[in-house]
């Protein structure tokens, strides 16, 4: 495994839709390499989530995962590695809010985005495996954020107010406590 360079706003590879793949590409040793340095370098960077082609990987590969007490994101909950391959989304219901998000594509950029809280997730695992998996709360919002990218879509392309964009510095001056209290009401909804 190795930490890959995180490919940034501007490469035409980030706003390019990125190509599905299929079982025998899945299989091949250098795609497997691949995701184990997509969870690498996701941890390395202490994100919630990569997708490949932040990596300059243009395939439909992405990893999610918040382990407890990241620095970046304090206030997600935990949420188990999931490797998504040619994943796809379907929204559960009609209950949208903002969600403040970064990426790190986007360094020290933040904007509030509009997120289906609840979301059906299909995809193949690593190992070539169908699955089917509901996601609420800020875990739906990063299952969103990341299916963008492999859509080719940064998460600024789809900040509703731009008067929400701002530095991380001045996220955590100005807008950190609103959105806290913003978040901790989603986590609730999340597990009610």
């Amino acid at each position: 495994m190795s930490v890959r360079e995180i490919t940034t706003i501007g490469d035409p590879v980030l706003a390019t839709p990125a190509r599905e793949i299929d079982p025998d590409e899945l299989a091949a040793p250098e795609t497997q390499r691949l995701i184990d340095d997509l969870v690498e370098t996701k941890r390395a960077f202490d994100g919630a989530g990569l997708a490949a082609n932040q990596v300059g990987v243009p395939v439909r590969i992405a990893v999610v995962e918040v382990e407890p007490g990241n620095p970046r994101y304090p206030y997600k909950p935990p949420f188990p590695l999931t490797v998504l391959v040619n994943p796809t989304l379907e929204p559960l219901g009609d209950n949208v809010a903002e969600i403040n998000e970064g990426c790190l594509s986007v360094p020290d950029l933040r904007g509030d985005v509009p997120r289906h809280l609840a979301v059906r997730a299909r995809y193949l695992d690593r190992d070539g495996v169908e699955r089917e998996q509901d996601v609420r709360g800020l875990s739906a919002g990063t299952f969103q954020h990341e299916v963008d990218h492999l859509d080719g879509i940064l998460f600024v392309e789809r900040v509703a107010d731009r008067k929400s964009l701002s530095t991380w510095e001045q996220f955590e001056r100005h807008r950190r406590d609103e959105f806290l209290r913003r978040a901790e009401q989603i986590n609730r909804w999340a597990q009610s």
